[in-house]
């Protein structure tokens, strides 16, 4: 019998790949705010966390882009502290510009 995995954890990296392929999503939007928040994340993401954004990926593309814009929020019956508080981190680095690396140039 396999017993479930503490919240506190930090994810296997093997579940952080499972992870990241279930997160493709049908909208590039979506796509864009998931990216950016693996890009900021993913070396420090739980289990929990992971569990959140599980709950988040059952959502239709729709729904989740709605969530994501801050159109609606999450309704209370299906979304625990986690999931909001995934969704504020989703939301806050969805909002930024991707992270450029700066190159020295030629003098």
């Amino acid at each position: 019998m396999q017993t479930a995995a503490d919240p506190s954890e930090p994810i296997s990296e093997r579940a952080l790949s499972k992870l990241k392929w279930r997160c493709r999503r049908g909208l590039l939007e979506n796509d864009l705010f998931i990216a950016r928040f693996f890009e900021r994340h993913e070396s420090r993401m739980t289990n929990g966390q992971a569990g959140a954004m599980e709950t988040l990926m059952d959502l239709s593309d729709n729904d989740l882009l709605d969530l994501l814009l801050r159109r609606k929020e999450p309704e209370p019956a299906w979304a625990g502290a986690e999931v909001v508080e995934l969704l504020q981190l989703m939301r806050t680095d969805g909002a930024q510009r991707p992270a450029t690396s700066v190159s020295s140039s030629p003098s």
